[in-house]
């Protein structure tokens, strides 16, 4: 049996990787880059002597590329899916890149939903699977100043995720889709959106070996960290307005505002 992971060539995607090598799986890794993902085949297998590794170059940004990534899939016996490729950008959101954000929209939401309806749809005939979405804590505010549209892109995985869960659960299916929403992890997200967390962040092992082990119990919303988990949770009782201002305060710590 396979688990995918898109997003594969590094951070919290690499983790995956590596764990599900260990607990016997056999992977395909999904990512831009494709001498990241050789470097990384080529290091599980040293390790994992038994471990079947394919590779598959594809930019989700395309919807094509998610088709053909999803015709590839077909003929393979899929047991763990894992939505990671995503990425974010932080400023005044009449100053961003737009081309930058459409991009980001597309890999972080579109890519998501294509994917998880058509993996979805596979693991339902099997009636057994794990659909994983990477979302973030971002996506269980209500909205994220200086960082608009990543944070609405992650409430659109977190809506869509437990939305899908309900609808599973209440049709007795054995198929598990949830979302992992995650605070700042040590990866090269920070780079990629311009960001600096505010925050002490997590590794990204202990992300994804967290992730996997609450996945594994059929958790729907998994959050790390104690410290997100109150954010998220006591938020919910503060006026919205409050709770957007404490968000673009802590925004501000990560972005540079006089």
């Amino acid at each position: 049996m396979y688990a995918v992971i898109t997003g594969a060539s590094s951070g919290i995607g690499e983790q995956f990787a590596k764990r599900l090598a260990k607990e016997g799986y056999d992977l395909i890794l999904v990512a831009r880059r494709r001498e990241r993902l050789t470097a990384l085949s080529d290091k599980l297998k040293a390790t994992h002597k038994e471990l079947e590794c394919d590779i598959f170059t594809a930019d989700l940004m395309q919807l094509d590329e998610c088709q053909r990534l999803s015709d590839y899939l077909e003929e393979k016996d899929i047991e763990i899916f894992i939505n990671n490729a995503g990425y974010g950008d932080c400023g005044l959101f009449e100053e961003t890149d737009i081309a930058k954000e459409m991009g980001m929209i597309d890999v972080n939401v579109r890519a998501v939903h294509f994917l998880t309806k058509k993996l979805l749809r596979q693991m339902r005939v099997k009636d057994r699977g794990f659909i994983l979405n990477v979302a973030s804590s971002a996506g269980l505010i209500p909205a994220g100043p200086y960082m608009a549209a990543y944070y609405a892109s992650k409430a659109y995985v977190a809506s869509l995720s437990r939305a899908v869960a309900c609808e599973l659960r209440q049709s007795h299916s054995h198929v598990y889709v949830g979302c992992l929403c995650p605070g700042p992890v040590d990866t090269e997200f920070n780079d990629v959106a311009n960001v600096r967390f505010a925050l002490k962040g997590i590794s990204a092992e202990y992300c994804a070996n967290y992730a996997i082990d609450r996945m594994m119990k059929h958790k729907t919303v998994i959050v790390p960290t104690l410290r997100m988990k109150l954010a998220t949770t006591c938020g919910r009782f503060l006026p919205q307005s409050l709770y957007i201002k404490i968000v673009s305060h802590q925004q501000k710590k990560k972005w540079h505002i006089d």
